[in-house]
């Protein structure tokens, strides 16, 4: 295990184009589908297909000297700990302190590369099916958009399935992006470090469509556009998905393109439609929240996707090059209990102690986290080895189990799933929207959520209003699931680490409203090589908070 701290190599390797020797391949930004790669066979057509699920657990996207560098829930990951709820206190093995810390977040170092790199390649995988089972017509729509037709020889629900599943995987990776990469002014900064106004502003759309030249000049898209552009993938994905009996849940089904649409539209503050397709996806009936007996399970709780819950999933099997690593995947670095992966080095993962103090002693939910000596429920949480849960940190996390409960064996411990949306985040939604319209009924769905399903003793609280309330469901359910710094983003939420015991002392921050480190910048390298960029990048948010000294 490497205990190099990533600040050594993030301050050392600058990106720009003299470094291409310490890259594996440039960003695919400009890469589109070639002729070769559309295929007619229907096996050939499905092995692409799943390689967009593949690529979920993508190994060393950038590379391999980098123990972040293991796929779409690395990305997750940097996303709750920008955050005030995931805390990992600085450490020798903690390679996410640049997130944490706010450090290295410029164009010019490798913490920002990496997520650049992997969006625009897990978009080159769905163009690439999209390409080979599509054709973008000559003439574009009212709003511009593509406008797509079947290609001969593609027939029946399954493989119109696979293409929808194609439009889905490139909704959710724009949505992404679009969410992280969009600047949105802050107490730090209101324009960009040239006096730009670039409010709004997303990133560059690439598809299959995009030749050499238009990449390289290529501008940001604006919000608008962004959003018109992820409707039209999720209306094909509508349509071609609707019968799509899918062969396990890496890929998407219409819950799923359903459960997109809501989150789209709660991004861009369109709440009854966000409202709405949440519902429709509730709806579909085909999944219901866990249980309290799913949630805590030691051998399956939260690697298993047979739950209904589940609404999708990534999956990591034997052979896969994250779990050969041993040590470079999701139950290495979220499963406390696993006792060879990174967690059990000592970065324990751990809940803000601030947010645990928050969640009523009645939650089951509150059992997923290591209670403090003398707390109620110390010594209540279940725990596949009492001696081992033992040594870790209060606040530590049982909510990620390694497979089977398997605390020794990577080939077992690390061959499972995580997921990539739950049917609960769905009725989330669905109260938080209708609270930018109707907080009545909104406390109504919100109180009937979580009494029925989480804490038969909750009581809707007025303080912060329903939207606070959501808000902080959303914290507690979703915990570790790299969803909810879009929220703080979106709803202007600052980011106070000052009431909580257990973050470092470089991470203890109390922001504004929004964090400016949540406008994620472009590297350098793009800039180069896309003059459509210039002078539209985000601001470095590097070092400019100070932490609040710990008294």
């Amino acid at each position: 295990m490497k205990s190099i701290h990533n600040k050594i190599c993030g301050a050392a390797l600058l990106l720009s184009l003299s470094l291409t020797g310490c890259m594996e391949e440039p960003i695919p930004m400009s890469s589109t589908a070639t002729e070769d790669q559309l295929v007619s066979s229907s096996k050939a057509t499905e092995a692409l297909a799943f390689s967009m699920p593949a690529f979920f657990n993508n190994f060393a996207t950038y590379s391999s000297d980098f123990a972040y560098d293991w796929g779409y829930g690395s990305l997750m990951h940097m996303r709750d700990i920008e955050t005030a709820d995931l805390a990992r206190i600085s450490h020798g093995y903690n390679w996410y302190s640049s997130w944490g810390e706010n450090t290295y977040l410029g164009p010019l170092y490798v913490a920002t590369y990496l997520p650049w790199a992997y969006y625009y390649q897990a978009i080159q995988t769905a163009n690439n099916t999209i390409s080979a089972l599509a054709e973008a017509k000559s003439e574009r729509d009212a709003d511009g958009n593509l406008v797509y037709t079947i290609k001969p020889g593609v027939s029946g629900d399954y493989q119109k399935g696979l293409l929808a599943a194609g439009f889905a995987f490139r909704a959710l990776f724009y949505l992404d992006a679009a969410q992280w990469y969009e600047f949105l002014p802050n107490e730090i900064f209101t324009t960009n470090e040239e006096g730009e106004n670039i409010t709004k502003l997303t990133l560059p759309i690439v598809t299959e469509m995009t030749t050499e030249a238009e990449a390289r000049n290529n501008p940001r898209a604006r919000r608008e556009d962004m959003y018109k552009f992820i409707s039209n993938d999720l209306k094909y994905a509508i349509e071609f998905g609707k019968n799509f009996q899918r062969p396990n849940k890496t890929l998407p089904d219409i819950v799923a393109i359903y459960g997109l649409c809501a989150r789209l539209n709660l991004w861009v503050g369109n709440y009854e439609e966000a409202a709405k397709w949440a519902r429709m996806a509730i709806n579909e009936g085909k999944n219901k929240p866990l249980t309290k007996e799913e949630w805590l399970n030691t051998s399956k709780g939260f690697n298993d996707d047979a739950v209904s819950s589940w609404v999708w999933s990534s999956r990591m099997g034997k052979e896969d090059n994250v779990v050969q690593t041993g040590i470079l995947n999701w139950t290495s670095w979220m499963s406390n209990e696993a006792q060879f992966g990174y967690s059990a080095a000592a970065p324990f993962l751990m809940i803000g102690s601030a947010l645990y103090d928050r969640i009523n002693d009645t939650d089951f939910r509150k059992l997923s986290w290591k209670a403090p000596k003398g707390h109620p429920l110390a010594g209540k949480e279940p725990v596949i080895d009492e001696e081992w849960a033992a040594t870790l940190a209060d606040y530590s996390s049982f909510k990620f189990r390694p497979s089977e409960g398997n605390t020794q064996e990577y080939t077992i411990a690390c061959v499972g799933a995580y997921p990539i949306m739950r049917i609960e985040e769905m009725y989330l939604i669905e109260a938080e929207a209708t609270a930018h319209f109707d907080e009545g009924k909104a406390g109504s769905l919100l109180t009937e959520f979580v009494k029925t399903y989480r804490d038969p003793a909750f009581e809707l609280g007025t303080a912060d209003g329903i939207v606070d309330e959501c808000f902080q469901q959303k914290r507690i359910e979703l915990w570790g699931e790299g969803l909810i710094a879009w929220d703080y983003k979106r709803l202007d939420v600052s980011v106070d680490r000052t009431t909580s015991l257990n973050w470092g002392d470089l991470e203890n921050y109390k922001t504004n409203g929004r964090p400016a480190w949540l406008n994620l910048c472009i590297p350098q390298t793009e800039i180069n090589n896309n003059p459509a960029l210039k002078g539209k990048n985000n601001p470095d948010p590097s070092g400019r908070y100070n932490p609040v000294p710990k008294k």
